[in-house]
């Protein structure tokens, strides 16, 4: 994932953590804002350097789809192999081997590292042996006391010390953060069994974009004619496929992206002919913040993107 990309899913976690934990966080939130404005260059500016042939060769489906991803996302411009690099500004030149750390990958470098030892220190002072199977966890014992679960096909182990993916320890800023906020949560109330959009959840509307653009779109683009694929990709991150018939749907299935966050992917292929493009739609169960805040939610859901494109490859 590029920095920017990677910077606007801290930045916005970094402003529910601050709501949630009372963190001091504001001005430092302000920073990344001035960091990671969108970049000069506008979708219809940036589209002008691409052939303009819809080819899918970058990943998206449309060239259009690819610009604003560039230009508003952080997505790399050299994913189409037409953009000419010479022709790009100085906010999309990568950087040196060996240069120093850019201003904006050394705020996060420190903050990031900063949020992470703070939400440590919240989750030491939990009873992991009592708190375990509300959390849908397995937990190890006195003698370890550690909580072992699943986590998009990895089998995590959460200490008080660490997050280790596999027996490593995962280096990940986002993923330690997400995974010790859904610990602090504590696994909220019981689910409901009713599959809601992201748009019914309370005060979610700038979230729906943020879920569209990150999460739908990408997954939609990447496996657009390659139905097969994302079903494979699914249970590798231990997906079960679903038969959701009244959606007329290509392919569909319910995952747990962690034990009490159960998600449901809906997938149309494009038809070409009807003129209708690749379409996904995330569906959550009504009662998931107990379970997680809205920002945690968006950013798992991101993560199943990430992991279902890097497991298909």
């Amino acid at each position: 994932m590029q920095v920017g990309t990677a910077a606007s899913v801290i930045l916005r976690l970094l402003k529910a953590l601050s709501l949630t934990f009372s963190l001091p966080l504001a001005s430092f939130c302000g920073e990344l804002e001035y960091y990671f404005a969108s970049p000069t260059l506008q979708p219809l500016e940036f589209i002008k350097l691409t052939p303009l042939t819809n080819c899918g060769e970058c990943g998206y489906a449309a060239c259009l789809a690819f610009a604003a991803a560039v230009t508003k996302g952080g997505e790399n411009p050299q994913k189409c192999p037409y953009v000419d690099a010479n022709l790009l500004g100085e906010e999309f030149a990568p950087a040196e081997m060996g240069s120093e750390r850019s201003g904006v990958a050394g705020l996060l470098d420190e903050k990031d590292k900063a949020l992470v030892a703070h939400l440590k220190s919240k989750v030491r002072e939990l009873d992991f042996s009592l708190i375990a199977s509300k959390l849908g966890c397995t937990w190890s014992g006195p003698t370890t006391d550690l909580l072992r679960f699943r986590y998009l096909g990895h089998d995590a182990t959460l200490s008080r010390e660490g997050v280790f993916f596999g027996g490593k320890e995962v280096e990940e800023p986002r993923d330690q953060i997400l995974l010790y906020n859904y610990v602090y949560y504590g696994g909220g109330g019981d689910l409901s069994g009713e599959w809601v959009g992201m748009e019914s959840l309370p005060n979610s509307i700038s979230k729906v974009r943020t879920l569209r653009v990150y999460c739908e779109e990408r997954i939609a683009a990447y496996f657009c004619g390659k139905k097969a694929l994302l079903r494979e990709s699914a249970g590798k991150i231990d997906g079960v496929l679903e038969d959701v018939q009244e959606q007329s749907c290509a392919v569909s299935f319910e995952v747990a992206v962690l034990p009490c966050l159960p998600m449901m992917m809906l997938f149309w292929d494009e038809e070409r002919d009807e003129g209708f493009p690749p379409r996904v739609k995330v569906l959550f169960d009504r009662n998931v913040l107990a379970v997680l805040d809205l920002e945690s939610l968006v950013f798992a859901s991101e993560r199943m993107a990430e992991r279902l494109v890097e497991l298909s490859q």
